[in-house]
C-alpha cells in the first residue's frame, strides 16, 4: 500500500511506448521487466516506492500512474 492507503497502479500505454526501456533501466526498485511482447511490464508493484522516476523519464508519456488518467487518454 502507498502512503495514503490506496492501491499502487502503473500502466504502460503500449500504443505510445517506443520501447526505450528508460522505466526498466532507471527504476530503483526493479518494478519493471520486459514482457514477452517486448514492452515494459510493471510486474512488482509491491516494491514501488512511488518515486515517479518512470513517469518523469518516459519520453513518450506512456507511463500512466493513475486509473483516472488512463481513462482520459484511452482514445489517444
Amino acid at each position: 500500500m502507498s502512503k495514503d492507503n490506496k492501491e499502487k497502479y502503473i500502466v504502460i500505454k503500449k500504443n505510445w511506448c517506443k520501447k526505450c526501456y528508460m522505466c526498466v533501466e532507471f527504476c530503483p526498485k526493479t518494478v519493471f521487466k520486459i514482457g514477452p511482447d517486448g514492452y515494459p511490464d510493471p510486474v512488482d508493484l509491491e516494491k514501488c516506492i512511488e518515486c515517479r522516476m518512470c513517469i518523469n523519464l518516459c519520453p513518450d508519456f506512456a507511463v500512466i500512474p493513475d486509473p483516472k488518467t488512463l481513462k482520459d487518454f484511452e482514445d489517444r
